[in-house]
């Protein structure tokens, strides 16, 4: 009988102690994911202004809406002036 409660009583911590190792591992190759993500790249302006006092600009980035977004907010604070 005392050999049957032992066996049970470490059978049960085994599975137990396997589970929470599973869980672990899991959230190692999340955080592995995390870190090997690619960051972004800033959006390059070179601003250029004429005799006239008028100004250009040009824009390079990988992303079109990043650029995009630049190009507006350059023309609402040349708007401002």
């Amino acid at each position: 009988m005392r050999f049957v409660i032992t066996l049970a009583i470490m059978l049960f911590t085994v599975f137990s102690f396997n589970e929470s190792m599973a869980q672990t591992q899991v959230q190692v190759t999340k955080d592995k994911t995390l870190q090997y993500a690619k960051p972004k790249k800033p959006v390059k302006i070179k601003l250029h202004r004429d005799k006239k006092g008028e100004y250009s600009w040009d824009i390079t980035g990988e992303s079109v809406d990043d650029v995009i977004k630049a190009d507006r907010r350059l023309r609402q604070l040349l708007k401002e002036e």
